[in-house]
């Protein structure tokens, strides 16, 4: 067994979206920062893939944005649709927000190609390393940092760092051996991820880049990405029934079914890509403890119905890496981690999961009036311009971050 003294160091455990970005942040403001993620190599997961345009305004000032902007897809409008009369409710456009925001759109652009994007051109240096398989598995902490132990393909080590940082998903081993409480709920139901390279676009008018079918029996939310096709994918989530099992649902033939039942057409699909995974709505009781910190989703887990948790999660780690460079560095007191923990936990119970469980419930409504009611209010929001730049203002984050900024 090791043992390395790097005490004004941070880790940072799990190397996706919101652990890279943080380290990357962290790095920029001259803290050293190890990554390590248990997987062997960088995880190609189809998971979220929508940047919002006050995420991109972070990835902007840490001089991401020109490197990933060629490789997503630009979307500056989405629509919600009623599934059974095959209309659209309401279209919002971003470029309403043109004269306020720096970037009227969203990145439709996969999370572990942003991943990829910053390890290919910051990491693994000295002051930026990162580490893959390997697996925290212990945690001792006292007034003088931390201790990690890590099971490495060599062994058992031991590092010494200042602070630790769960970047390390729903499942956070971080957030289990700091004790901390992840409060919620699961939904009964799973969603399932299928992705086509079926052009859709060329047969449905109705769509853009990002589409919202409400639908009582069987809603569908449907994104276009770049993926690896040169004409790009489409992703479509659906809910899984309660009596519908896994091995069912993974069926070639009922996913055929499935899509055949959202847009006939003759032939089978090309199916790139299916991913079937349970949904949950759940907040960590505190995002600190002592040295050790929480972000992303490892703090919190939503429902992915607008795109809010990598974004949320980004949020987190830009926010966090500000205030810890500032306590590391000697030019803040140590209670702006307290202050952290108490801003985004505020931004994630009050935005990311009151919005997300109210996209779901708009989603699957099934009393009509209610529908009708619902629909109604959409409409009257998007076709008033105040009303419609409030909307997307809050569904951008924009909101979130600014309440957020008040909490002290």
């Amino acid at each position: 067994m090791s043992e390395s003294k790097a005490t004004a160091r941070v880790v940072i455990v799990g190397a996706g979206p919101v652990g890279m970005v943080c380290a990357l942040a962290l790095n920029r403001r001259g803290v050293p920062v190890t990554v390590f993620e248990q997987e062997p190599a960088p995880v190609k997961d189809q998971r979220a893939a929508t940047i919002h345009p006050s995420t991109l305004e972070m990835l902007n000032e840490l001089g991401v944005f020109e490197t990933i902007l060629p490789l997503g897809l630009k979307s500056n409008t989405y629509r919600f649709h009623d599934r059974p009369t095959d209309s659209v409710v309401a279209e919002f456009d971003l470029e309403l927000l043109r004269d306020e925001i720096k970037f009227p759109f969203v990145l439709q652009y996969e999370q572990y190609k942003l991943t990829a994007s910053i390890a290919a051109e910051y990491a693994n240096a000295a002051d930026f390393d990162v580490r893959f398989s390997h697996t925290v598995t212990a945690i001792e902490q006292n007034a003088d940092g931390v201790v990690i132990e890590i099971a490495t393909p060599s062994g058992t080590e031991r590092m010494r760092a200042g602070y630790i940082i769960g970047c390390d998903g729903g499942r956070s081993t971080v957030r289990k051996l700091a004790d901390i409480d992840f409060e919620g709920f699961t939904y009964p139901e799973k969603f399932i991820k299928i992705a086509t390279s079926f052009e859709f676009e060329t047969v449905n008018p109705n769509l853009c880049f990002r589409n919202y079918f409400s639908d009582p029996r069987e809603w569908c939310n449907l994104f276009k990405v770049r993926g690896e096709n040169p004409g790009g994918l489409w992703r479509a989530i659906f809910p899984i029934p309660d009596d519908e099992d896994e091995t069912m649902a993974l069926a070639p033939e009922r996913i055929e079914a499935r899509l055949q039942k959202f847009f006939p057409k003759s032939g089978r699909y090309d199916v790139e890509y299916v991913n079937l995974y349970g949904v949950h709505q759940r907040v960590a009781a505190t995002f600190r403890k002592g040295r050790i910190l929480l972000a992303g989703d490892s703090a919190h887990a939503n429902n992915p119905i607008g795109g809010m948790g990598m974004n949320g999660g980004i949020h987190d780690g830009i926010n966090l890496a500000g205030k810890l460079a500032t306590v590391i560095h000697g030019e803040g007191p140590d209670e702006l981690l307290d202050l952290y923990s108490r801003q985004r936990r505020h931004a994630a119970v009050k935005y990311v999961q009151a919005q997300t469980i109210s996209n779901k419930r708009l989603m699957e409504e099934r009393d009509p009036a209610v529908r009708k009611a619902n629909f109604d209010e959409l409409r009257r929001t998007a076709e008033n311009v105040e009303t419609a730049r409030a909307y997307m203002r809050r569904a951008a984050l924009f909101d979130s971050l600014r309440d957020a900024a008040a909490v002290n």
